[in-house]
This record gives C-alpha cells, structure tokens and sequence, in this order.
C-alpha cells in the first residue's frame, strides 16, 4: 500500500488562529487551529504573537513554531477528515489530569 506524501510548500496567515496552507500538489487548505490549541505543546500558541511566528520548515515541508510545535503535513493536508477528532482529543489535553485516589479499603498496594 503506498501512501501519498504531502509537503507544504508555502501558507499566508488569513486570519486569528488561521493559515492557508499550499501543498505540492497544487491543493490548499484554510485552517482554523484554534480547536486544537491546548495542552503544553500546542496550548502556548493561543497567544496569537507565538502563533503568528509560525514559519514553514523548508527541509521537511511543514508549519513550524519556536516552541517547537508542528504538525504532520499529511494531517494539515487532510484537515477536513480529522479537524474534528483532532479537536476532540485535544480538549482531553486541556483538562488536568485527575487526582489519584487514596486507598481507603486498605488494600494492599502493587509494586
């Protein structure tokens, strides 16, 4: 089975939180990446100054940022097909993690 390779080859910042992305195979996306932004690599990018310092990484075709966030150019190119469950997991990102709970049966514990 062979796999398409994507590779970005240029994007315009058209909006708050949003590119337009071109591909090597002539397509473009416009991306909203607000709904994804959360968690600690892609939640400092909600302050719009670090999200407006994207810059396109030449070598490896895709959108990268100082923090060190980016995404795979195959998910950027197919963002219609998975900006919704890319959302969903990414508000999983921004709730804390929960407590752990004490033991109060007085179970044994595993080591």
């Amino acid at each position: 089975m062979t796999h398409p390779i994507h590779r970005v080859t240029r994007f315009d910042i058209v909006g708050p939180y949003t590119l337009a992305v071109v591909f090597a195979d002539g397509t473009t996306q416009e991306i909203n990446f607000r709904p994804v932004l959360h968690g600690a690599l892609f939640g400092p990018l909600r302050d719009l100054a670090v999200f407006n310092a994207v810059t396109l990484d030449q070598e490896v075709g895709t959108l990268t940022w100082p923090n060190g966030a980016d995404f795979d150019p195959a998910t950027l190119h197919d963002w219609p097909d998975v900006c919704d469950e890319f959302a969903a997991r990414a508000q999983a990102w921004a709730e804390p993690p929960a407590e752990p709970r004490a033991n109060t049966r007085m179970e044994p514990t595993r080591r």
